[in-house]
């Protein structure tokens, strides 16, 4: 385990250098329009400012590839920040030289500043081993703090080099919880325990599907993955989505599957459309007798029963992917319905974690985060968990 916030010792008048994730949605004047990772953060800002610290977050928003771009600026971000905590948050223009050191020279115990966006530089996301960026942004602190599970995949200057200069390096609450709540489903489930993937390729969840059949008892592959399962299986899939290339994998994957005696469930009938617009001819058909013309967007009322019927038997669920297309309204209904069947088998004292951007997406749209017991903050983060990869931005942080 790694050591947290809780684990520090006297930080009074310390200065906490915090890694956060506030990597939010503005619309064209500059407005955050979901803030849902500034909520995320303020337990750890609220905690470090209780042990009377100073906290000094750095941040990153959008892909400026190192380059000043207003659009880029962290600065609506302060604002809004400001609103949130209900105090004044010192935006503070440039990061790291002179400048910084004058603007945060006078900050007070419990005061909170946040830095410009740090991927204005281009050392922030070098691949190399150079460590002056570091040795700059770790003279601001006197500690370190990562709640930045969003980014901890990136093995970035402020994600990860700094936490090897700058000691104590201790995740935050929100790091904290990330990582105890995934771990807890993939290491130490409560059985059954069954996995629902979905997605559009199957390519980019090789890694996930491998991962999970060592670890579960029941996969649901849903979404547009499911067609090359299909497709291997000598079923007829129209236009549908499908990675002639990824056939093979397919095969192995339900091989090792069988061996290991985990029950694979897909779907048997799919809602087909002539148009993904949804405006041309929609109907359910068999999955594996898809007509020419036609491509399988959303899993069929047979189906939707079927995955809520292993859901509702679950005691650890573990959702990475959406079953449909739900962006579009008309191509939502499996996509709920799977939630629904989470959100009931949780009532009923499951342990449930959404990771992974569009089903989180999903998630949020349909239901509330309170619906399940952890909604995961990080899109690429979780995926790359659940795959068993190590995570720079975790790895990097010391041990209890």
């Amino acid at each position: 385990m790694k050591k947290s916030i809780n684990d520090l010792g006297d930080v009074k008048g310390k200065r906490a250098l915090v890694r956060v994730d506030v990597n939010v949605p503005l619309d064209e004047n500059h407005n955050v329009t979901d803030d849902t990772r500034i909520q995320a953060i303020v337990p750890t800002v609220k905690a470090l400012q209780e042990k009377g610290a100073k906290i000094i977050l750095m941040a990153h928003l959008g892909r400026p590839k190192g380059e000043w771009k207003p659009e880029f600026s962290l600065e609506p971000v302060a604002k809004y920040m400001s609103k949130v905590l209900g105090e004044d948050v010192l935006f503070v223009k440039s990061p790291v030289g002179e400048g910084a050191d004058k603007e945060l020279a006078n900050l007070k115990d419990g005061q909170v500043a946040l830095l410009e966006n740090i991927r204005y530089y281009k050392a922030e996301e070098a691949k190399d081993d150079d460590m002056t960026f570091a040795e700059e942004l770790a003279k601001l602190g006197d500690f370190y703090v990562n709640d930045a599970f969003g980014a901890a995949h990136r093995k970035h200057t402020s994600t990860a080099k700094v936490a090897h200069l700058l000691k104590p390096a201790v995740a935050g609450l929100l790091m904290e919880k990330e990582i105890r709540c995934l771990s807890q489903a993939l290491d130490n489930p409560t059985r059954p325990f069954t996995a629902v993937v979905g997605g559009a390729k199957v390519s980019s969840k090789i890694g996930v599907l491998e991962n999970l059949i060592d670890k579960v008892d029941n996969l649901i592959i849903g979404g547009g993955m499911a067609y090359t399962f299909v497709k291997a299986n000598g079923g007829k899939i129209g236009n549908s989505i499908c990675e002639d290339d990824q056939i093979d994998v397919a095969r192995a994957i339900e091989k090792k599957a069988a061996d290991k005696g985990v029950k694979i469930v897909m779907a048997t009938d799919v809602l087909a459309a002539d148009d993904f617009s949804g405006n041309g001819t929609n109907k359910v058909v068999p999955i594996n007798e898809i007509p020419d013309g036609f491509e399988g967007v959303d899993a069929g009322p047979d189906s939707q029963k079927a995955f809520a019927e292993v859901i509702k038997n679950s005691k650890t669920i573990l959702m990475n992917g959406p079953v449909g297309a739900f962006e579009n309204p008309k191509f939502a209904e499996g996509t709920k319905a799977v939630l629904q069947a989470i959100v009931d088998a949780t009532k009923n004292g499951a342990v449930s974690v959404i990771g992974g951007g569009d089903s989180v997406s999903a998630a949020k749209k349909y239901f509330k985060a309170e619906d399940f017991t952890h909604v995961s903050t990080g899109g690429g983060a979780s995926l790359e968990f659940i795959e068993g990869k190590v995570l720079p931005g975790v790895a990097a942080l010391d041990e209890k």
